[in-house]
């Protein structure tokens, strides 16, 4: 019996390890031009041609530049419980694990909508944590402010009426619909008038999940307009 217990335990071992192996080669795989986009952004001016001959790179590495007046930003969800998310606005890595500023839950970045300056970030864990300090923080927020937010692992236990509310007047359409490690994405505004166009969703599903118990990881990128008034 005994023998047969290390037998399963070694088992068990094997296959988390292989796992983790699968998993790290598939963040990379996803993940790779967003890592350099931003490597490459500290050592270049936004416009400078790449080593590859006839490609301009954009802010962010976005696939195309952005008009006048508006904001470039790029954007991934979580890995599972492995890598956190990432946001990147105007060539700027707001959040991201290398920087050791996001954690499980909601991640969150605002910005001056006017200038595109970044003015905080916070992680609220929404699964073993409580929900009153992202609350109050969704409250604090000023006109103006531009919220991006992605989740990590799992981000909508504690979830209450309330904070969802908060986060659908932001702009939100798919708040209501956030569940148990589901993947999601978003970036609207406080005091914007519809909903965002920014939005991306994937439900925790154990028969579409690219990961053992969590969704593919969800990327999004785009151009946000400026503030001029």
């Amino acid at each position: 019996m005994v023998r047969a217990g290390g037998i399963l335990k070694l088992a068990a071992l094997v296959s988390a390890f292989l796992f983790a192996v699968f998993l790290t080669f598939q963040l990379l795989e996803t993940n790779m031009e967003f890592d350099l986009s931003s490597i490459i952004s500290r050592s270049q001016p936004v416009n400078d041609v790449s080593t590859k001959p006839g490609v301009v790179r954009h802010k962010c590495g976005l696939s195309k530049l952005c008009p006048p007046n508006h904001f470039a930003f790029k954007m991934a969800s979580g890995a599972a419980s492995v890598v956190g998310p990432k946001m990147c606005l105007e060539d700027k890595i707001l959040m991201s694990g290398v920087k050791n500023n996001v954690g499980r839950g909601i991640n969150i970045a605002l910005v001056d909508a006017k200038t595109g300056e970044g003015t905080r970030t916070a992680n609220f864990d929404l699964w073993a944590g409580d929900v009153a300090p992202f609350i109050k923080f969704l409250n604090e927020i000023e006109d103006g402010t531009i919220v991006m937010m992605a989740s990590f692992d799992d981000s909508s236990t504690k979830l209450t009426v309330e904070a969802r509310k908060l986060v659908a007047d932001l702009g939100s359409s798919e708040i209501d619909n956030l569940g148990f490690r589901d993947n999601w994405i978003f970036v609207g505004g406080k005091g914007i008038k519809t909903k965002s166009p920014f939005e991306q969703h994937i439900k925790n599903n154990a028969g579409t999940n690219k990961f053992d118990g969590w969704p593919e990881v969800l990327e999004m990128e785009g151009c946000i307009p400026q503030r001029l008034d």
